[in-house]
């Protein structure tokens, strides 16, 4: 009884002495701050962003210029006036920053909302604990952030994003790149070009309706499944690999490729018809050729079934 007594004396004091600290703690956007800021760009140019604890849209829209808005907020008035956007336009670009007070700890950061002209390279759009948006673009794109999701629809061109803690989501796309996330899922439709994705306790879903011709693909997961759907195949090389769990590829009836299939502790099963080499056949390998033969699909799970199928 001693004891809890004194635990509740403790919890009975702490408001009074910890009383600013605990409401900033609790209350990290409790002070905001509009901000606009436009500046001439033209088609072509180049827009980069670094920030932190916020999120970040991306949209375009018919005019030669760049507009940016969004919200600054800190947890004490004077975090929020010594935070500043800095904005640099020079020829054929801008460039952006969100600048924290030195020796300042607290939580405080800003959310973005950009227009900009619809062909324009986004040199590195970076931030933390927050998401990103792009949408209706075309040019090339390094999309990064953190505890934040990525999701992006109707851009053409390069295309790397990674994000850690969040899913990347594309609908939409024709784009060359890479996509790399933890702890998230890699969900893709449309997709036009030859795009790579790689994720851990994740599952990837994506369908592709063109490839690149011979341009070679690679998949990953960890503890996740994978989905692929493939509506022709142009000489690409597909390699695909998880643990704990399945993969599933979808190819068109007429497919040509050399197939190896590899599994553990599950079963393989082909819609194809496939000729197989002396010795290349059980309940958990499959190794052969779709079609005549043609450019090598490598499967290989672990702990998980692998299933070809027929478009």
């Amino acid at each position: 009884m001693r004891t809890r007594t004194f635990l509740l004396a403790v919890l009975a004091v702490l408001p009074f002495q910890w009383g600013c600290e605990l409401e900033e703690w609790v209350d990290s956007d409790r002070y905001r701050e509009d901000f606009q800021y436009t500046h001439a760009l033209k088609p072509g140019g180049r827009l980069s962003l670094d920030n932190f604890n916020g999120s970040v849209e991306i949209l375009s829209w018919e005019k030669d210029a760049v507009q940016i808005s969004g919200t600054k907020y800190a947890s004490t008035e004077s975090d929020l006036k010594e935070l500043r956007i800095e904005t640099v336009a020079e020829e054929g670009s801008v460039r952006i920053r969100t600048v924290r007070p030195s020796g300042r700890p607290r939580n405080m950061g800003a959310k973005y909302f950009i227009r900009l002209p619809r062909k324009v390279e986004l040199e590195r759009i970076a931030s933390s604990n927050g998401s990103i948006r792009v949408e209706d673009l075309e040019g090339s794109a390094r999309l990064e952030t953190s505890n934040g999701a990525i999701r992006m629809r109707k851009l053409a061109g390069r295309l790397e994003a990674r994000t850690s803690n969040g899913s990347i989501e594309g609908d939409d796309l024709a784009c060359e790149g890479t996509l790399r996330t933890s702890n998230g899922a890699v969900r893709l439709t449309q997709v036009r070009g030859a795009l790579e994705a790689s994720t851990s306790n994740g599952s990837i879903h994506a369908r592709f309706a063109r490839l690149s011709p011979q341009r070679p693909l690679r998949f990953d997961s960890s503890n996740g499944s994978i989905d692929l759907g493939f509506e022709a195949l142009e000489g690409n090389e597909l390699r695909v690999h998880t643990s704990n769990s399945s993969i599933t590829v979808r190819l068109p009836a007429a497919a040509k490729a050399q197939l190896r299939a590899q599994t553990s502790h599950g079963t393989i099963t082909s819609d194809f018809d496939v000729t197989v080499r002396s010795g290349a056949m059980g309940k958990d390998r499959l190794e052969g050729d779709l079609g005549g033969g043609g450019a090598l699909v490598d499967l290989s799970s672990a702990n998980g079934s692998i299933r070809i199928l027929r478009l």
